[in-house]
Formats: C-alpha cells, structure tokens, sequence
C-alpha cells in the first residue's frame, strides 16, 4: 500500500497544473476555499461501518475530531484508533509524520483512494483543515444534525496540496450593540472552522454595553451590560469569565484563536457610566442607548484611568491565551480633552503637541503594559495619529491607507475596508461578486512590505443585526473573503465561484444558516396612469437563482411575467404588497414592502412654509400627496422619504375643491441615532377658503429619542365629517438635540412622506 501511496503522490506532482476549478465544479467538487491545488482520478473510496479512523501518537485530537462529525450522522460507531504505520485498506489515516516545510502551520495534504485516505501534515491545524475539506467532499448530508438512512458515503478519488495564504483568517463579531448567546458564539465557532478561518476577534466593550466580567470592577456587568429606554425596557446580557475560558476553549478545539478587544479610549461610555470618575467631566453617564460616536471617553489625564484599564487588562490576558489584545482606538472624540484640565497637563508634561499626541501616548502607555502581559496590541488605523506604538499591529479599516502606511513603517496589519469586508452593510453596497474582488495587499506595497500583511477579517457590527439575523448578513458573502484569504486566487473567476457558491448553499442549510442574499435582488418602479387611474408596478429581478413571490394585504394582484426576469401588475386602490425571496423552498432575505394610498389628496398641490433639504428631496414637493408611501429606509433605496433639516415642517394640501372627511394623517420616519426624529407634537388645521383654518386637532408625542430602532408611524387626527378644501399640517421639530444624544445639541431631521386625507 506505501508503493500505491507514493504512486499517487507522482500523479499529483506532474498532473496538477491540468486541472482548472471549473473542471472540479463540472466533475461534482465544490470546494470553499479552493485548495492550491487538486488532481482528480477515477473511482471513490466508500466509508462504512467497519472503516478504520487511525491516528498516530500526535493526532488523536483530530481523529476524535472526524468520528464525532461522521458517527451522529451515519449510525456508525467507528471508534479512532492507533496507527500501526501500514497504509490498510477501508481506513483513514491522520499523520503528523511528514516534515515538509511547504506545509507551515496549516498546510496538509489529502490523498483519497479506492483504498483508503491519508491526510498528512505538519502540525494539528493542518490535519483540522485536511478534515474541513475531507466533510466537503462528502455528500452535503454529512453535516445533517440528525442521522440519514440511504445514503453511500463516498468520497471522490482526489489528490489535494493545499495551505492559507495569510495567517490572520478571521471574523470580528459584535457582541455589544446586541448580545450574543454562548451557544451561538460556538455555533460561529464551528462555521468560520468549516471554512477555514482561524480568528474570532471578539468586539466586549463599547458605548452601548460591557460584556466581559470583571472581578475587580462588578459594576461593570452589574450595570454596564445593560441598557434602559423610555418605555422601561432594559436590553443586555454579559459573559461571565467562566463562560469566556468555555468559549476560548471550544475556540481552541477547532483552530481557532479569540482575540478580545476591549475599546480604548474612545466607545467606552459603558464603563464611564459605572466608574464616571475616569472621565473628563465626572459625569454622571448612561449606558448608550443609541449607535454613533459619543463624546465622552476615557481621561488621559487621570492616572485613576491607567490603572483601571491595567486592572482590567490584567483580568483579560488570564483569559485569552493568544498572543494579541484589541485595544480599539477608533472614533475617539477629542473635545473633553481639550476642554480637560488634566489632560491639558498631560500634554504639557509629556511635551506633546496635541491631542492626537495624547492618543498616541495613550495607547503607546498600554501597549507597553500589555507587553510586560506577554501580549501584542492590535488597533484600528486612527492608532497611526499621532505617532504609532511601537509594536503595534494596526487594523486599516478606513480604505487602505492605514495599512499601507503602517506596513511602510515595518508594522504588522490587519486589511479589511468598509468598501469590502463590512458585511453588515447591505447587499446593495457591497454584494457577493465586490467582496470576491477584494484583494487584501495594497498594489502600493514592495515585496517585502506585503510581508506584514497578516490578513483580513469579515466585520459584523450588529448595530440593526440581532442575533438571528447576523447569518443573513455574513453568508453567502463570508465565503468569498474564505477563498481570498485562504486560497488567494490571482485571477478571480466569478461565475465559477458563485457555481460553487450554489452548491454550497445545501451545505450551509443542513448547518442551520439561514444565509442572506447575494446581491440587490430587484428593482421596483411605481408610476400612475392617469387614464386608467392606477399605479403601474414594475419588479425587475436582478439576482439569479432567486424567486420573487408577491402578495396583497387588499386583493389578489394579477401579475404578468413579461420576461425571464421582469414582472408588471396594477394597483387600483389602497394596498401594502408584500415581495418575499425564495430560493427553493427557503425564504431569504428580508421582505420588501411598499404601500399605496389612495386618498382625496392624492396629487393636490402643496405649498411649504419650511424649505426640504436638496439631499432628501423625495423627487420635490409633489412627493408628499404622491400616493406612494415611504418604504422601510429613508436612505437610497427608492427615495420616498422627505427631509427637513433643523426645521419645523408646515405644508397646505389644496384639496381643488371641498370634500368631507373623518380623518388627516402625516407618516414621519425616525431614526434617532442617525439624528432623524419624531417631532414634539402635529398640528392639524382645516379651512374651507383657505383664509381661516380651525384647528383640527393636536397629536402629542412621547419621546423615543432613545430607541435606536428605525420607526415608520402615521400621525393622525379623528374628525366627525368634516368639509374643508385646504389641509394644514404643522409638525414641531426639536430645537436641538438633548445633551445624552452622541450628537449632542446637535440639528435633528425631520423625515416626512404622505399627507393622506380620508
């Protein structure tokens, strides 16, 4: 069996070269990442009940490993034993004995034969990446969570080298704005293993919650993991440390090293809110409620602030066995250090210039104590201003420019822009073929610069992604940075791998992900026909292998199919038309919903006593009596909402003649953290010559200003037939924002989109 082996062995060495990854899509093999390289032969080796797993004195780890992912779903009870050294026939053989440097850390190769399978490596990370791609080559049922009858468990006869390109393989998850539970953190665990990532960079401390317990400060979690609002809800949650060394260690199991980021000196109003004595104004502070960038930070000045976070990271470094911390460094606002006694004396005792030396003394002071830890720092690219930390790896997120000016100094970096790797963003801006186009090394770089490229990370801030809808926002476009980063393809085939991605989709069902979209799935227009009097609705389908299903709330639409991919129908009176995305028989996506009214201001003039801003202008004034509601974003999109920056909004609809009616609404949007809000009050006035207006009523409204939540309400007033010709609506916007908001004192939006009278 050994000649057989070596055999095999030459086919792979003179014959790679021949095999492109469309020919492996077109023979049934859908790797995500691809490997470096693969050699495809005839025949498949077939697992059964009496296949033997055999490790070597260094592997059993691994083995243990594979019979926990194929005994569950196979009904087997194959139990890994001792390698004897002979290549038997009916076995899988995982070996450390190969000393090939070519391997590094992660590299493997995987043999499969009629006879048998031999994954070989030099270490254990790449045996566990030589078993990620041996369950990809299995029949997608392998990682159903429930036993399968009736399947033959074959495995294609392949010869596959392969090994990452960048050592930092990682995702950075959020689990701030909303948190996480732990058995969903081991859940992404498993799935960044899948596809061979390596990293979790772990985001425990923010404005909006403090995650991680520590001892020496219980008021941290007991309070700073946890939110309240003006409703009296309370939002939170903490990990404890013994869930923390639970999750580092299950981390571990899998390859995968936790890297905690504990923010510094900006995002950090949680703490301030429990220790307020560390800041610049003594406070007092509330836990963030909204997303932005708050003013108030960590004092510079104060030495209580040194010794809080070296107590703090003293905790941390106990926890996370890796070599780095995140220290943040972002957003860090400098207005209280330059209204700051202390930290005015700071500068002038440090002889530094300004507050951009301060940071950088601020961070170069930390990292020379997580040094003396044992530990690196790693923090995003506004750690360069100012002067970088001597040692610091830095994390460009701002486009490249950080990495490549950190990269021209001899540091380490971190690549991963917003303009590819934020995965939540939404599709629209960056879809599945712009993440695939992401090339991690800056062109700017000389050879041995692109030396300190470590990698790259796929972000999920959770700012409008709870828990269940973070797969939506990684998956499918996680898979793309996978194979840019492991595989780090020269030439990018698109259209081959989105083929594979197609396949892979089964894969990802029966791992429970409930994957999102890959693109804008469709366009919509809605324009009325004045002959006919209805609206005419366009979709026109822009994402293949989707199907579009849409439903009425009022009556049933008949719907035409004018194309492969253009549907037309008409609205003929007040509707709210669903369009759900299917693929299969899986929703994805979110569902789209627009709403039509028909009312007796429909297309009436309008006059406006307070100018609508040129950036939301909704298409001009006669946007607001157009009939077509505003959708679910008052950004891009369709355009439908109309804003009124720092202004009350007053508008007079001129019915043309006079009506009788029971009912005057106006829809208006908030947004709070995005400074768009719900005004004070609406007034409603009606008048029958457009001289004297009664008032109609008042609409009083509590403020929501602290529900991060992006909210569409109608405000409307009840009336006893009345009959008017002319509708006056005026809305009373705050005069600025109150002193808590991130953007304090700061003009509010007024976001405004239908006057309906009915």
């Amino acid at each position: 069996m050994k000649i057989l082996f070596i055999t095999v062995l030459a086919v792979f060495v003179s014959g790679v070269n021949h095999w492109t990854f469309s020919q492996m899509t077109d023979n049934n093999i859908n790797l995500i990442p691809n490997p470096k390289s693969i050699v495809i032969n005839e025949g498949s080796f077939t697992l059964s009940s009496k296949t033997k797993i055999c490790f070597d004195q260094y592997s059993k780890r691994v083995a243990d490993y594979l019979a926990e992912v194929i005994n569950p779903v196979t009904g087997f009870n194959i139990k890994p034993e001792i390698w004897n050294g002979m290549m038997e026939a009916n076995s899988i053989i995982l070996s450390l004995k190969s000393k090939t440097n070519e391997y590094g850390k992660e590299g493997y190769t995987l043999v499969i034969n009629p006879f048998n399978v031999l994954i070989e490596a030099n270490e254990l990370n790449g045996l566990f990446y030589g078993v990620q791609t041996l369950r990809q080559l299995f029949d997608p049922y392998i990682n159903s969570p429930v036993r399968v009858e009736g399947i033959e468990w074959n495995l294609p006869a392949v010869v596959v080298f392969d090994k990452p390109e960048f050592e930092w393989r990682g995702l950075n998850l959020d689990c701030c704005r909303h948190f996480m539970e732990k058995d969903f953190i081991k859940r992404y665990i498993d799935l960044l293993a899948y596809h061979k990532f390596n990293t979790l960079h772990w985001h425990l401390t923010e404005d909006q919650a403090w995650r991680i317990e520590i001892k020496k400060y219980p008021e941290l979690t007991k309070k700073g993991a946890y939110r309240s609002y003006e409703d009296g809800t309370v939002y939170g949650g903490y990990y404890t440390q013994a869930d923390i060394k639970e999750i580092v260690e299950y981390a571990a199991s899998r390859f995968i090293n936790v890297v905690p980021e504990i923010e510094m000196p900006g995002h950090s109003l949680a703490a301030l809110s429990c220790y307020p004595e560390i800041s610049c104004t003594g406070g007092p502070f509330d836990v963030g409620t909204l997303w932005g960038i708050y003013p108030d930070i960590y004092c510079a000045g104060n030495e209580k602030t040194f010794q809080f976070l070296e107590d703090v990271i003293s905790e941390v470094v106990e926890l996370f066995p890796g070599k780095y911390i995140h220290v943040g460094g972002d957003e860090a606002p400098k207005t209280r250090w330059q209204n700051c006694p202390k930290c005015q004396q700071r500068i002038k005792d440090e002889n530094l210039k300004d507050e951009n030396e301060l940071q950088s003394y601020f961070v170069k002071r930390m990292e020379k104590f997580i040094n003396s830890k044992g530990k690196k720092i790693v923090g995003w690219d506004e750690i360069l201003e100012g002067g970088l930390a001597p040692a610091a790896t830095v994390q460009s997120w701002r486009g490249l420019k950080g990495a490549i000016e950190a990269a021209k100094m001899g540091h380490d970096v971190i690549v991963s822009p917003t303009t590819h790797c934020y995965f939540d963003y939404p599709v629209e801006t960056t879809d599945l073929q712009k993440a695939y186009s992401f090339d991690p090394v800056p062109p700017e770089l000389s050879f041995d610069e692109r030396k300190h490229v470590l990698g790259s990370e796929g972000l999920m801030w959770t700012e409008y992604a709870p828990q269940e809808l973070v797969d939506d926002r990684l998956f499918p476009r996680m898979l793309a940075l996978s194979e840019i980063i492991w595989n780090y393809p020269q030439e990018r085939d698109f259209e081959s791998f989105r083929q594979r991605v197609q396949n892979h989709y089964k894969r990802l069902d029966l791992l429970g992900v409930n994957y999102g979209l890959e693109a804008k799935p469709f366009d919509i227009t809605k324009t009325f026909n004045p002959s006919k009097k209805v609206y005419d609705i366009k979709v026109t389908q822009l994402q293949k292998d989707i199907d579009l299903k849409i439903g009425s709330f009022v009556s049933e639409l008949m719907i035409n199919k004018i194309s492969d991919n253009e549907y037309q129908f008409e609205i003929d009176r007040s509707n709210l038309v669903n369009i759900f995305l299917q693929k299969g028989e899986k929703k994805v996506g979110k569902t789209y919903a627009f709403g039509i009214s028909f009312n007796k201001a429909n297309r009436k003039p309008v006059k406006l006593s307070y100018p609508y801003s040129e950036k939301y202008s909704a298409g001009g004034i006669e946007a607001l009596t157009d009939g077509i509601r505003g959708s679910d974003s008052f950004r891009g999109g369709d355009n439908t909402w109309q804003g009124y920056y720092g202004t009350d909004f007053e508008a007079i609809v001129d019915l043309e003649k006079p009506f009788t009616f029971n009912q005057i609404s106006l829809g208006i949007f908030q947004a709070s953290s995005s400074l768009v809000v719900f005004p004070l009050y609406v007034e409603f006035y009606t008048s029958v010559d457009g001289y004297e207006y009664k008032n109609a009523g008042k609409v009083e409204i509590p403020s929501t200003l602290k529900n991060p939540d992006w909210i569409q309400k109608d405000f409307s007033v009840q009336l006893n037939d009345t009959y008017a010709r002319y509708i006056k609506i005026f809305a009373k916007n705050y005069e600025q924002l109150p002193k808590w908001h991130p953007v304090a004192h700061g003009k509010p939006w007024l976001m405004i989109d239908e006057i309906i009278v009915e």
